[in-house]
């Protein structure tokens, strides 16, 4: 039914399908399938009529069912509906159900639900073309299907070649359809562009971190600086030796002494490369990797299940946040929040003793019998999941209040089965109630209504009082009742219910129950009740959290512009006496656009830093606003921009975004698939956690840095200077590498595992320009090596006359290990050991302890040192060149070491601020600092970006393009079937976004914006063909073989047409 032209991806599932099952299994043909689809209109109606009976038949023969519940497979335009209602939550990310009828909202989308009624639809869409398949193809998941329709469509060129023959022809055309279609997309000039596109797709994305960007050029830096270091070493080693000896010494070169001289020269090489080694930081890219694998395994228990190791870290970095309201900010689930019973107001729900007896019983009968009974609250489908309400939402909270007042609605469901009501009155948009009657055994008749409040109150003459008995309810009252009780809950944006009932006494003549303004009248109110979905109740404090730390909240829903604004003041996003925008998606778009209804940025700058609520919004515009924020340039550094979504709609903005959220329990699996972090529990306040986490591996590597920088400072200065005056490495190569191991490996593994404290979110982020290494940080490194250096060289060049031993100086080649150079190792690795616990903080606290004893790790690492290193100089010998010590030396060298801790305190004493000399270390990599080669590469992944950006508009537009076609086509279907009917309009559920004025879908428009200002160049505005293309080819979408979307010249900004877009996105010979 319907043009299917498109449809080459179905072809090949049915064909899929039916090779997987016997033969025998379905009653269709692939053939008779394939007939039913060339056949257009009432044709395709005859056809299934004269074969199968009606749609049911086909159904069955194929084993299946268009019942309730029925996922849609396709988007199509309904012809026929009988109370059709949608639920559109998978695409829109709202829980109402959508109603769909011929004369106002005929657009049926794919992924969406049957949820009741039934009906009949024109299929105009399937696969890549759909809307689901759109969304999909934006997150780049449509890439393989393409390549195999590129395939496809080589093969049927060829075969046209050769054959030539007509019948080919077309079916090449119909077989290409969908993959000419994609052509444009991929390449300009058509198939030519098709090799180089391949490449293109094959390059690896230089997408670096934040800190992986710092981290690298900080590494680059310091290898650079040792490199140097330990050249110069061994020039100088080896400069040194040849002068003395043949210079100053006069010795001649003899042959029987070259090997000795030999053993120098490689003594000399091995100090060089020792000195080298020290002052590379290879750690650094473990403690990054430890500190990142450690933080994704213990977010597991914050509920956060990290996809991407590094969202991680760039969360640590994050400004902004848009958040979805559905679900993530809120319960997802309609509640009571507020009642108003026996003239007593309840901001929260009473406890059943507050209620008397009586009133408790009409309450109980009144909402268990006049609710539907299809709406019932089923148990959480997974552990720790919320109650599932199924049925009308407004009714489930009815129930779900019923419950809260530890009452059961089933047992008076059971002592009254629905087949027992006497009449039921129901609900619609014109009576805006629903009545039920009773029919008790005294034969006398109750009546329970409930229905919006300003309905129902103006039927209420009664009203129960504090005791539970009916009392006069006047006029006047009610005005009260108006003022002080339904304004202020409409205010707060909860949804008002009046409950009401009356009674029929037995010995009057039984009512004319069709009569209905009689019957309902003159009744008694129960309770007003306030219904909304309600806010979670750990949010508040988290968002109150996030803005502490420096990152704005915004709030982008699909809901009405009031609820979420009453919902954004709960949550805390907005605070009275801020300046601030809270906008809808229309007038979002009409901002952002220019008369040509392309998005300027310059337009978007002026919104975004005050917008807090986007309300009304489609899946663009979330995308739309995310790609603004990331590519604004109003402040000096860039936004870091998280997002949260559970629904196939937030995948495009979920995968734009530097960290995308995805729902665990209500998330889609586009929306996790597209995500970079899934949040198991569904809840706001673990996305403050993954920003503790984030903020504490930044931290962890600062720490770690601090740390090893002082030691390579304090080992590189002792190897070089010792070499350059005695000839000889204080620290010998073994002893070097053992230092190496503690100060990378295993300080790496103790650094990077400290577990992280609410501290972090009292900061701002530090943001992309913010150096690794900050001037408090360089205070502690350089204040520490000194002292270091300090006592290192006093115990080298005095430590013989200290402890009344040998020197260990300018001893011959393969002399004994000595005392003195054992004590200067040991000395040394001491102060290491305890300046581990200093580089613990890196903001200049003063308590370096704080909290040691919470990381395991890290105290059996320091310990574990302590005893290797005890093992290494009683008993290492020769080997690491060492010999035994006594105790008193011992002690000696312990007591150097935690003189580290001292010193660090008095280090801390000096403000930062007078130390204007010190320069900071480790910035991010600036613009004009990549290399040209680099810079080209940059440029074609930007070219990347921009493509799928494009591409990505031109799926969105083109398909809103071939909603007008689809229309122009129903409409003429249906003006031969049905007679007088009005034209269709698309004005409620996700169509939403088409009767903004940019995306109107009516001839007379003038602009469909197709792509932003960064294309403008290149797509000038041509002139749209009125006239229907002249092909055969009966997909207006689709182009013939070799026929390319290009942009006419000849027909650009001049065009005189009133009616031209920005570009044509229908295509002709």
């Amino acid at each position: 039914m319907g043009d299917m032209a498109n449809n080459s991806v179905a072809y090949s599932s049915v064909k899929n399908a039916v090779k997987e099952a016997n033969h025998g299994d379905f009653g269709v043909t692939l053939a008779e399938l394939r007939s039913l689809m060339e056949l257009r209109a009432a044709d395709a109606l005859h056809k299934i009529q004269e074969c199968y009976g009606d749609v049911h038949g086909i159904c069955t023969k194929l084993k299946t069912s268009p019942n309730e519940g029925d996922l849609l497979p396709a988007d199509g335009i309904l012809i026929q509906g009988n109370d059709l209602k949608i639920d559109e939550s998978s695409l829109t990310g709202e829980s109402d159900h959508v109603k769909k009828s011929l004369d106002r909202d005929p657009m049926l989308l794919s992924g969406t639900h049957v949820m009741e009624g039934s009906g009949r639809m024109v299929v105009t869409a399937v696969g890549v073309n759909s809307q689901t398949g759109i969304i999909f193809t934006l997150l780049g998941a449509g890439g393989d299907e393409e390549e195999k329709e590129k395939e496809k469509e080589k093969k049927e060129k060829k075969s046209k070649k050769q054959d030539g023959a007509v019948e080919n022809r077309n079916k090449a055309k119909a077989q290409d359809g969908a993959a000419m279609e994609m052509q444009p997309l991929k390449s300009e000039d058509g198939g030519d562009g098709d090799e180089k596109d391949k490449k293109k797709a094959n390059l690896p994305k230089k997408e670096k971190s934040v800190l992986q960007g710092k981290l690298t050029k900080l590494a680059v830096q310091i290898g650079k600086a040792g490199l140097l270091m330990s050249a110069i070493t061994v020039i100088i080693l080896v400069l040194y030796f040849v002068i003395d000896t043949f210079w100053v010494q006069k010795r001649p070169w003899l042959a029987e002494c070259t090997p000795i001289y030999i053993q120098y020269f490689v003594k000399f090489f091995i100090i060089g490369v020792t000195v080298l080694v020290v002052a590379v930081p290879e750690g650094l890219p473990l403690a990054v990797t430890i500190s990142l694998a450690y933080s994704v395994k213990k977010m597991m228990k914050d509920n956060n299940l990290v996809r991407h190791l590094d969202a991680c870290e760039t969360m640590g970095n994050a400004t902004a946040i848009c958040s979805d309201k559905t679900g993530t900010l809120t319960m997802n689930r309609m509640t009571v929040v507020q009642a108003y019973i026996n003239e007593k107001h309840y901001k929260k729900i009473p406890e059943p003793e507050a209620i008397p007896e009586k009133t408790m019983a009409y309450l109980v009968t009144g909402i268990s019998v006049n609710c539907a009974y299809t709406s019932k609250i089923l148990p959480p489908e997974k552990e720790g999941g919320l109650p599932r309400h199924v049925g009308n939402k407004t009714e489930c909270a009815l129930l779900g209040l019923l419950l809260d007042l530890k009452r059961d609605y089933q047992d008076v469901r059971n002592e009254i089965p629905e087949e027992d009501l006497y009449k039921v009155y129901t609900f619609n948009s014109v009576r805006k109630s629903m009545s039920t009657v009773l029919k008790n055994s005294d034969g006398s008749f109750r009546i329970f209504s409930k229905g919006a409040s300003e309905i129902v109150l103006k039927k209420c003459f009664k009203i129960l009082s504090a005791n539970g008995e009916p009392k006069v309810f006047r006029p006047r009252d009610r005005d009260d009742i108006v003022k002080t009780v339904i304004e202020p809950m409409a205010s707060e944006g909860l949804r008002t219910i009046c409950l009401a009932f009356r009674d029929f006494p037995a010995g009057e003549p039984e009512p004319e129950w069709d009569n209905e303004n009689d019957i309902v009248t003159g009744l008694t109110c129960i309770a007003v009740v306030g219904i909304e979905d309600p806010v979670r109740p750990e949010v508040p404090d988290a968002i109150k959290k996030c803005q502490r730390a420096g990152i704005t909240v915004r709030m982008v829903t699909g809901d009405n512009i009031n609820t979420a604004r009453a919902i954004a003041l709960k949550c805390g996003i907005l605070n009275p006496g801020e300046d601030f925008l809270c906008l809808e998606g229309k007038d979002f778009n009409r901002r952002i656009r220019n008369e040509k209804g392309e998005i300027e940025q310059e337009r978007i700058d002026k919104i975004w830093p005050k917008l807090r609520v986007l309300a009304r919004s489609s899946p663009t515009d979330k995308h739309t606003l995310v790609k603004g924020i990331i590519d604004s340039t109003v402040f000096d550094q860039r936004q870091v921009v998280a997002v949260t979504g559970d629904g196939t709609n937030d995948g495009p903005a979920l995968k734009k975004a530097d960290v995308g959220f995805a729902m665990g329990i209500a998330g889609t699996d586009v929306a996790k698939e597209a995500s970079d972090i899934i949040l198991t529990d569904d809840n706001f306040t673990s996305i403050v956690k993954a920003v503790m986490w984030g903020r504490n591996v930044y931290d962890s590597i600062s720490k770690f840095l601090q740390f090893q920088l002082t030691v390579n400072v304090v080992a590189v200065i002792v190897a070089f200077t010792g070499a350059c005056i005695t000839q000889d490495s204080p620290l010998k190569a073994v002893q070097m590498l053992w230092v190496n191991l503690i100060m990378d490996t295993l300080a790496s593994l103790a650094l990077a595992t400290e577990p992280p404290t609410e501290a972090l979110l009292l900061r701002k982020p530090y943001g992309r320009n913010k150096p690794l290494i900050s001037r408090t940080m360089m205070k502690n490194i350089l204040g520490h090596a000194f002292y270091q250096l300090v006592v290192v060289f006093t115990l080298l060049f005095a430590g013989e006359k200290i402890f009344d031993i040998d020197s260990g100086r300018n001893a011959p080649l393969h002399a004994p290990p000595s005392e003195h150079y054992t004590i200067v190792f040991n000395t040394f690795v001491m102060m290491q050991l305890f300046n581990e616990i200093n580089a613990r903080k890196i903001h200049g606290e003063r308590n370096v302890f704080e909290g040691i004893f919470n990381n395991a790790i890290f105290c059996s690492i320091v310990l574990g040192t302590f005893v290797v290193q005890i093992i290494i100089v009683q008993f290492g010998g020769k080997p690491f060149s060492c010999s035994e010590l006594t105790i008193e030396q011992w002690l000696w060298s312990i007591f150097l070491g935690m003189g580290t801790l001292l010193w660090g305190q008095l280090i801390s004493t000096i403000p930062t601020s007078r130390l204007k000399f010190l320069k900071e270390a480790g910035h991010g990599t600036q613009k004009e600092e990549i290399p040209e080669e680099e810079l080209a590469e940059d440029v074609e992944e930007i070219d990347h970006a921009e493509r799928e950006l494009r591409r990505g508009q031109i799926l969105w537009f083109r398909g809103l393009n071939r909603i007008q076609t689809q229309i122009r086509v129903v409409n003429a279907f249906r003006s031969s079937l049905y007679e007088g009917l009005e034209k269709p309009e698309t004005r409620s559920s996700i169509h939403n976004f088409m009767t903004h004025p940019e995306f109107r879908i009516e001839d007379s428009e003038p602009h469909i914006p197709l792509i932003d200002d960064t294309d403008a160049e290149d797509d000038a505005p041509t002139k749209r063909n009125s006239s229907p293309p002249p092909s055969p080819n009966r997909n207006n979408n689709a182009v013939d073989s070799g026929i390319h979307l290009t942009t006419d010249k000849n027909k650009s900004a001049t065009s005189s047409s009133p009616g031209s877009p920005l570009h044509s996105l229908e295509t002709s010979l």
